[in-house]
C-alpha cells in the first residue's frame, strides 16, 4: 500500500535550483537509503515532505491521516525536565487512559456496594471496553519500552534522571531519535540517524528498524548501516532522483555499471556529432540548393538530439603516501596501563601492541576510554600506571575534527607547497586533485573551505609530514559518501602505521587490518578487519548452529550450490558471447564511419544516404545488445 507519492517536485532558491522533477513513491514498510553528495539537496526533501517548507512545482499524496516522524540532523532539545519523563510525555495518552481506569475501579466499587444497578453495568462495559484498548496499546509495558529504547540507544541507568539542560550535544541527539521510535509514525524520516551512536546502539537501531512495523527513509553516510537496513536506494544527483530496488553494495554495483555504459554512450554520440558535423561541412561546401537544404535538415536533427550527459570521471590517480622517516619495527607497546579519574577508574590491565605498517581500528562503547586513551598516548594527558613505549624513530601525527594544524590564512595550494618546497607544480596539482581540490579550488582560502574539505587538506598535509604514525579520532565524521572513499583509497595507499577510533563499519571493514576492542576488563586483538572481528565475535553461534544442521540439509546446501555454480557458468559464457558481438559491432561502425568520410563519396549522396542507414541499423542493434549485457551483468 502506498503511503506517499511524490510527482514532478521542484524547488529553487532564487536562481539556484536544489530539486528537479523528483517523483518517487514510498510503500508501507519500505526502508530506504537517500544518498547523495553534500548539497545535493536531501534535507530540503526531507524538509518539503516534513511541510516544514513549501515545494515550487509538482504534487504530493500523503496517505490520509498519515502520521509523519522527522529526526534532524541538529536537534536542540531545552528542557528542566529529566530523560526519562521527557520520553514519558510521548504516552501522555496511555497515562490519562490509565487514570481514567483507576477512576472507574472507584465508582464501581462504589456502585457495587449498591443494589445491582443500569449504572453499574454501565460502569462495567465502559471499563470493559477501555481495559481492552489500553491493553492494546501496552498499556502496562509503555515504562519498560521507554527503557528499552533508551538502552537500545545508550543511555544508562543513572542517566534516566539526568535533567535534560545538563546533557550534551550527542546525548540530545540521541534522546530526540529515542523519542521519535517511541512515538512509532507510520512515515520515519531519519537524517543522520547513526551520528553520536556508538557500534552497538547502531547494531540496536538496526535490529530496531528492521522490525519496525512503519515505512522509513534514511539520510546516512554510513554505508555499512544502509547495507543492513534498507532495501530501497533514492540517488540524488544534479537535482534528480534515481531509484535502485537493492542496497548500498547493490546499489554502487548498478552505478558503475551505468556509469560504464553511459560512458560508451557519450562517447559514441560524440563520434556520431562530429561525423554528421562533417558531413553538415561537405554539403554546405559542395554548394547547390539541393546540398544546402540536406545540410540544414541534418543541422535541425543534430539540434534536437539530446545530449548523453559527460560521466563523471571516476579515473583515480594512484599515490603512494610514504613515511618520509621510517621508524622501527615496534611503533607502540603498552603494559598494565591504568587510568583513574577520582574514585572512578576508567581504563585497567590495558596491553596491546602495534607494529609498522599495521592499520588499526579501536573500537568500544562511548564512555569506555578510547579518546583518553589517545590524550595518554599523544602525552596530553598522564596515567597513573603501566607503560606507554615508543618505538624507535616513531613520530606521531594526530588528525582532529577541529583540523587545527591548518593556517586558516592561506590558500589550499599554499599550506600543502610551503609544508614541501620541493614539490613541483605538477606534484602539488595532481596530488591536490587526488583529495578533490581540482582547478580553482586550489586557490581557495582554507577559512572558506567546508568542514569536509577542511578535513581532506588535513589529512593530506598530515601524510607528507614527517609522521610515521597516524592517530585518527573519528576521521569521517560528517564526510559525504565520495569523501569517505577518497580518504579510504588514500589511506590504504599510506605505508605508515595507522591507530583509527570510529563508528564507521564500513570504513573499518575497508581500511584496517586489525581491531582493538577496548572493554571494561581490557583490551581484545583481532587480527582482520571487521567483518573478521564480527566472525570471531559469534564463531560460537555459528559453531552451534552448523552442529544442529541434519545430514539432508547439508546435502541439499550442496546440490543448490552446485546449481548455483552452473548457472554462473552459463551467464559467464552469455557475457562472453554477447561482449564478443559487442566488439563486432563497434568494428563495422568504425569501418562505416571511414567509408562516410573518404572524399571519393561527396560526389555519391545516395551512397551516404545508404552507409547512413546501414550504420544507424547497426547502432540500434548496438544499443540493444548493451542493454542485453547490462541487464545479465546485474542479475
Amino acid at each position: 500500500m502506498i503511503v506517499l507519492s511524490c510527482n514532478k517536485i521542484s524547488k529553487r532558491y532564487v536562481v539556484d535550483e536544489i530539486l528537479r522533477d523528483i517523483s518517487f513513491t514510498v510503500e508501507d514498510k519500505d526502508k530506504i537509503g537517500l544518498i547523495g553528495v553534500n548539497g545535493s539537496g536531501k534535507t530540503t526533501l526531507f524538509k518539503i515532505l516534513a511541510q516544514e517548507i513549501s515545494k515550487d512545482d509538482g504534487e504530493i499524496y500523503i496517505k490520509k491521516n498519515l502520521k509523519i516522524g522527522y529526526l534532524q540532523q541538529h536537534t536542540n532539545i531545552s528542557s528542566e525536565k529529566q530523560v526519562f519523563d521527557e520520553c514519558l510525555q510521548v504516552f501522555e495518552p496511555l497515562i490519562e487512559m490509565e487514570k481514567n481506569l483507576r477512576n472507574l475501579e472507584q465508582k464501581i466499587s462504589i456502585e457495587s456496594s449498591k443494589s445491582k444497578s443500569e449504572k453499574l453495568n454501565r460502569l462495567m462495559n465502559e471499563y470493559s471496553q477501555l481495559l481492552e484498548e489500553f491493553n492494546n496499546l501496552n498499556g502496562y509495558g509503555y515504562k519498560s519500552e521507554i527503557r528499552g529504547v533508551l538502552k537500545g540507544l545508550g543511555f544508562q541507568d543513572e542517566d534516566m534522571e539526568k535533567k535534560i539542560n545538563v546533557l550534551s550535544g550527542g546525548q540530545k541527539a540521541r534522546l530526540s531519535l529515542a523519542k521519535l521510535l517511541l512515538e512509532k509514525p507510520e512515515l520515519l524520516l531519519l537524517d543522520e540517524p547513526t551520528n553520536h551512536l556508538d557500534i552497538d546502539a547502531i547494531s540496536w537501531l538496526e535490529s530496531y528498524l528492521n522490525e519496525y512495523k512503519g515505512a522509513a527513509i534514511i539520510i546516512s553516510h554510513d554505508r555499512y548501516f544502509l547495507n543492513n537496513v534498507v532495501s530501497r536506494v533514492f540517488h540524488l544527483e544534479n537535482q534528480e532522483l534515481k531509484s535502485y530496488n537493492t542496497n548500498y553494495s547493490g546499489f554502487m554495483k548498478q552505478r558503475k555499471k551505468e556509469l560504464e555504459l553511459l560512458k560508451k554512450q557519450y562517447e559514441n554520440q560524440q563520434r556520431e556529432i562530429k561525423r554528421q558535423e562533417e558531413i553538415i561541412r561537405r554539403f554546405s561546401n559542395y554548394g547547390g540548393s539541393r546540398y544546402i537544404k540536406q545540410a540544414q535538415s541534418r543541422q535541425k536533427l543534430l539540434d534536437k538530439m539530446k545530449a548523453v550527459e559527460k560521466p563523471t570521471n571516476n579515473k583515480k590517480v594512484k599515490i603512494s603516501f610514504k613515511p618520509k622517516i621510517r621508524s622501527g619495527r615496534q611503533i607502540l607497546n603498552i603494559e598494565n596501563l591504568e587510568k583513574s579519574f577520582g574514585d572512578f577508574k576508567l581504563l585497567e590491565d590495558i596491553n596491546c601492541n602495534i607494529y609498522r605498517g599495521e592499520k588499526v581500528g579501536l573500537i568500544g562503547p562511548n564512555g569506555i576510554g578510547k579518546t583518553t586513551l589517545f590524550k595518554m598516548i599523544l602525552g596530553k594527558i598522564p596515567y597513573d600506571n603501566g607503560n606507554i613505549i615508543l618505538g624507535h624513530h616513531v613520530n606521531i601525527g594526530y588528525f582532529d575534527q577541529e583540523q587545527t594544524g591548518l593556517n586558516l590564512d592561506k590558500t589550499v595550494i599554499d599550506e600543502i607547497w610551503d609544508q614541501n618546497p620541493d614539490f613541483d607544480h605538477y606534484t602539488i596539482r595532481t596530488i591536490l586533485s587526488r583529495f578533490l581540490f581540482i582547478g580553482d579550488d586550489i586557490f581557495k582560502e582554507i577559512k572558506d573551505l567546508s568542514g569536509g574539505e577542511r578535513g581532506r587538506l588535513s589529512l593530506l598535509k598530515m601524510m607528507l609530514s614527517n609522521a610515521n604514525f597516524l592517530l585518527m579520532d573519528e576521521p569521517t565524521n560528517h564526510l559525504d559518501i565520495d569523501s569517505k572513499e577518497i580518504l579510504e583509497d588514500a589511506l590504504l595507499d599510506y605505508e605508515g602505521t595507522l591507530l583509527i577510533i570510529s563508528h564507521d563499519r564500513y570504513f573499518l571493514n575497508t581500511v584496517t587490518d586489525k581491531i582493538l576492542e577496548l572493554t571494561e576488563d581490557g583490551i581484545n586483538e583481532y587480527l582482520g578487519n571487521y567483518d573478521y572481528y564480527l566472525l570471531k565475535k559469534n564463531e560460537v553461534i555459528i559453531e552451534d548452529e552448523e552442529e544442529q544442521k541434519t545430514k539432508t540439509q547439508i546435502k541439499l546446501k550442496r546440490k543448490k550450490e552446485r546449481k548455483k555454480s552452473k548457472l554462473e557458468k552459463r551467464k559467464k559464457a552469455n557475457i562472453k558471447t554477447l561482449e564478443k558481438l559487442i566488439e563486432e559491432k563497434e568494428r563495422k561502425i568504425e569501418e562505416l564511419d571511414t567509408q562516410l568520410c573518404d572524399p571519393k563519396l561527396y560526389d555519391e549522396p545516395e551512397k551516404i544516404i545508404e552507409l547512413s542507414k546501414e550504420r544507424d541499423v547497426i547502432h540500434s542493434d548496438l544499443n540493444s545488445l548493451y542493454e542485453r549485457w547490462v541487464n545479465l551483468s546485474e542479475n
